[in-house]
């Protein structure tokens, strides 16, 4: 059994570290609300992003542009994923790094590497056999000029048909206890949406022609979805990390009061055994 002194030394240490816990839960609360705000910020735009870009599309030839031309088989592919710099938010990034390990493995790819963002997926993927093309910091990815910069490199080989296809793994906000770990097709761009150009819509004059609007519409509208998935991979990050601390003190609070109810047995029956050795010493006095 433990000694007094080393439960009150654990007791001690534990409290330390709920200090530590609660005062990561506030400061990943201060910033899960800056990165809802950019998040939620960046959301209407790009819907109306991909609003403007169903239109024009839909009157003009779809082979004419290189970023909507899909290739089958696909046999080069880079996937980005996306996870943090830190750690101790949960699962956070044990779930990104598998589901992009489980995609890579069920869709068979002749060969595909992957670009990481975050210190957590680049420090994974460096130490396994898939090659790593480039690793970014989070804290340098949040920025639209680094994510134009991405972007640009990964258009520019797409279109030099150096690959056939980008994805991208990560975790997709949905509430602060809930992030949905999402996959998704980055180029060739996926045309999901109806074409309307037959059913009676109204036709527009462009200036300049359909053409030039969607070659410029395109390369914005992958730099865009790629700013707006590490938006919602941080803020993801942010609610999984105050989720994981809340939990951890409160585990913290639960190992304290135990601690302290041990420490009162041990301290009680020690008490209650040096009562009974004075008791006995002066019943055999007399």
């Amino acid at each position: 059994m433990p000694s007094t002194i080393d439960i009150r030394r654990r007791i001690r240490s534990v409290k330390n570290s709920q200090q530590i816990t609660k005062a990561m839960k506030m400061v990943a609360a201060a910033k899960l609300r800056r990165a809802q705000e950019r998040m939620f910020a960046a959301r209407p735009y790009a819907a109306g992003l991909r609003k403007v870009l169903s239109s024009v599309s839909t009157r003009v030839d779809i082979s004419a542009h290189p970023l909507l031309q899909s290739r089958e088989p696909e046999r080069n592919v880079v996937v980005v994923v996306v996870t943090a710099d830190r750690g101790l938010c949960g699962a956070f990034n044990a779930n990104v790094i598998r589901a992009a390990q489980n995609f890579i493995r069920e869709q068979s790819f002749e060969s595909a590497s992957v670009l990481t963002i975050g210190r957590k997926g680049g420090d994974f993927f460096k130490r396994r056999p898939i090659p790593v093309r480039r690793n970014v910091m989070v804290a340098q990815a949040l920025s639209l000029g680094v994510a134009h910069e991405i972007a640009e490199e990964l258009i520019k080989d797409f279109i030099e048909e150096k690959i056939d296809g980008v994805y991208v793994v990560y975790n997709e906000f949905k509430s602060i206890i809930a992030q949905h770990v999402h996959a998704e097709r980055l180029l060739p761009i996926a045309r999901d949406f109806e074409d309307t150009s037959d059913q009676g819509g109204v036709d527009y004059l462009y200036e300049p022609g359909p053409e030039q609007i969607l070659s410029d519409l395109l390369p914005k509208h992958i730099e865009f979805q790629l700013y707006r998935v590490l938006l919602e991979s941080a803020a993801a990050e942010q609610g999984a990390r105050m989720t994981a601390m809340e939990a951890a003190t409160k585990n913290a609070s639960d190992m304290i009061e135990h601690l302290t109810l041990t420490y009162n047995r041990i301290r009680q029956a020690a008490i209650t055994k040096e009562i009974i050795e004075i008791v006995s010493g002066a019943a055999a006095a007399q």
